[in-house]
């Protein structure tokens, strides 16, 4: 069954998270106030619809509170933004994510109950996308434009191999530097060293190399 979201506001970071998510098999309902924008997605998201969300009926007569998880990626109006969020927490939208504009529009998006928070300069809206398409990405820390270290959870389909079975800096690129199994951390792991279900790989390398090991090995 494929994943559904829902993205209100279609600016360059909303549009980006469309794009990812519909490119990783996810449908996807685009909302946004100005048509201009939504004409352009209406070709690429799932269904793309021309709304003001900050009005309650609105909400109510899109049925937005029956998606699991709702991205409000709203440009400068920080109003609306706020507003919208309240409304769909209200209305008990499971998960929503919240684009900021600064720190204390977080701190009011957190108050009201926003779910995850995030800023555009930080976080890119590809990236943003794959950690909601895999369950198996816990975390992530920026080294650069291109390069990240990452907490994945080992899947059943690589538990019980070790690293040398794996092979995966040979066919990813990217390196394990670390196992968390619970309270203990193996550091610098020996090729040796199996993986368990449930363990937890930090991983350095490529972010498009990460993603590709996140993909087609997890």
């Amino acid at each position: 069954m494929k994943k559904e979201f829902v993205v209100i506001g279609l600016g360059r970071f909303g549009g980006s998270i469309v794009r990812e998510l519909m490119s990783l098999g996810a449908n996807v309902m685009a909302i946004d106030s100005m048509r201009e924008r939504v004409d352009e997605y209406a070709s690429i998201a799932t269904q793309a619809v021309v709304a003001d969300t900050t009005d309650e009926s609105v909400i109510k007569s899109l049925g937005l509170w029956n998606f699991e998880h709702i991205i409000v990626a709203i440009g400068e109006n920080i109003q609306a933004s706020i507003l919208t969020t309240l409304i769909l927490k209200e209305h008990g939208v499971p998960q929503i994510t919240v684009k900021a504009q600064n720190d204390y529009h977080e701190k009011v998006l957190r108050k009201i109950g926003a779910d995850f928070v995030v800023h555009p300069e930080r976080d890119m809206g590809i990236r943003i996308a794959n950690n909601m398409m895999s369950t198996n990405v816990l975390d992530y820390l920026e080294l650069s434009d291109e390069y990240s270290i990452m907490e994945i959870k080992a899947s059943d389909k690589i538990a019980g191999y070790n690293l040398i079975d794996l092979n995966i800096r040979a066919q990813y690129g990217i390196n394990i530097v670390g196992i968390k199994r619970g309270a203990t951390i193996i550091v610098s792991p020996v090729p040796q060293d199996p993986i368990l279900l449930g363990d937890v790989l930090l991983v350095i390398g490529a972010d498009v190399d990460i993603n590709r090991f996140v993909k087609k090995a997890l």
